[in-house]
């Protein structure tokens, strides 16, 4: 179906990546944000506070981080499409409840701007650093969606995909965004209504003695409740039957999980969207994902000069991961180039599907700034200069890093 009208704020405009998303959460049909204050993803929150009137949509400020990821599961099970907005500290407080979220199988969106850390870390600067956490941070076994625009335009249009996939697939999808593409401020263009698609909230239209609110039909996703029809649900945390009473039998506990596993990896083709540039043929291909992948660009332009074949992949679906793909890209590229902000996370996963057929250089930064795009060529060249397969994922040293360790040795003596 098409947006509403009303939802959508038709127009061209000048803004930084948090206000789009905002502006994307609204045109997605998002009626309910809850959120707290936190640098520097609170301008997502007050654009989407600013416009909600013109929805009918709500945002409440709520006392943390808790209470913000507990308010949307609610909200969701409530009828509204609903979100949550933050970073670095209150990202990790979600966690616990967002596992919750994916045992009851419940469509609802997560933007975390990410910033440098651990803990408090750098508050104002970017950071890519939470990348793992999005597919791990929660405990047990559970699969969820997770999206890394790397520009104003696409944090509106991603937001509006993140929404669609929350409902196609019924589980929490993240918007891994950071920093600098939050406060980057870009044109972006908001189409008319009828020009946005729009996947509307699933129910069930049956009778209400025949609602099962974890079927295992329809590849395993079944169609939500709405608020009000008298369908009498029991919804549990612990692992249940397709009636949502809990169960406690192994034997049964594995085939559940097993669907909420399924239900992602089954539908991987659907889900994951790659961009490519020049890799069918490339003797080094960089992975990279957000804004790492932007400065990427010029890295690659850099060692295309000095005449190396340099292919590019983006990973706009983090997780699930592509292992298919880059599983048959080692098959024939001498090596992977991985710059990321942050000291290894997704190099890994390439390396894993690598399978030692292909060396993996990572490019690591970090955080609180980007790399340096020299940085990124050096490793290029570094990575077509080798003639044997690396036993574990080389960690290329970059010029700032060496700069400060070097200062840092010179002090110290």
């Amino acid at each position: 179906m098409k947006a509403d009208p009303k939802d959508v704020m038709t127009g061209i405009y000048y803004i930084d990546g948090d206000v789009a998303a905002g502006y994307g959460a609204l045109a997605a049909g998002c009626k309910f944000i809850a959120g707290y204050p936190i640098t520097p993803s609170t301008e997502a929150a007050e654009a989407f506070a600013r416009v909600a009137y013109k929805g009918n949509a709500l945002f409440i400020q709520m006392e943390d981080e808790l209470a913000s990821v507990s308010a949307i599961v609610g909200a969701a099970w409530a009828g509204a499409k609903s979100m949550t907005i933050t970073s670095g500290p209150g990202y990790s407080l979600m966690m616990e409840t967002f596992g919750f979220a994916a045992m009851l199988e419940t469509p609802l969106v997560l933007l975390n701007i990410q910033r440098g850390g651990p803990s408090t870390g750098v508050p104002t600067k970017t950071g890519q650093a939470d990348i793992m956490q999005s597919r791990w941070g929660s405990h047990g076994d559970y699969e969820l969606i997770a999206i890394a625009p790397e520009s104003p335009q696409e944090l509106f249009d991603y937001t509006i995909k993140a929404f669609n996939l929350a409902e196609r697939y019924r589980c929490p999808v993240m918007i891994m965004a950071d920093e600098c593409v939050g406060h980057m401020t870009e044109k972006v263009v908001i189409p008319p209504a009828d020009q946005i698609e729009i996947v509307p909230r699933g129910y069930y239209k049956g009778e209400p003695g025949g609602y099962v609110p974890f079927a295992s039909d329809n590849g395993g996703i079944a169609p939500m409740a709405k608020a009000g029809d008298g369908l009498n649900l029991y919804i549990s945390a612990r692992a249940h039957d397709a009636h949502g009473i809990p169960y406690s039998d192994g034997d049964f506990k594995m085939m559940y999980i097993r669907r909420l596993v399924d239900k992602i990896r089954k539908n991987k083709e659907h889900i994951i969207e790659l961009i490519e540039e020049d890799t069918d043929n490339a003797d080094i291909i960089v992975v990279a994902y957000g804004i790492s992948s932007r400065v990427a660009v010029r890295g690659i332009e850099l060692a295309r000069e000095k005449g190396i074949k340099v292919g590019h992949l983006r990973l706009v679906t983090v997780w699930p991961f592509p292992d298919e793909r880059i599983t048959a890209l080692s098959k024939k590229t001498k090596a992977f180039v991985v710059p990321e902000i942050n000291y290894g996370q997704i190099a890994y996963e390439v390396d894993r599907c690598a399978g030692g057929r292909s060396n993996v250089v990572l490019v690591p930064h970090g955080g609180a700034g980007v790399h340096d795009p020299g940085d990124i060529c050096d490793a290029i060249e570094y990575a077509v200069k080798q003639d044997k397969h690396f036993e574990c994922v080389y960690e290329f040293r970059t010029r700032l890093e060496k700069k400060v360790f070097d200062k840092k040795t010179r002090i110290e003596e």
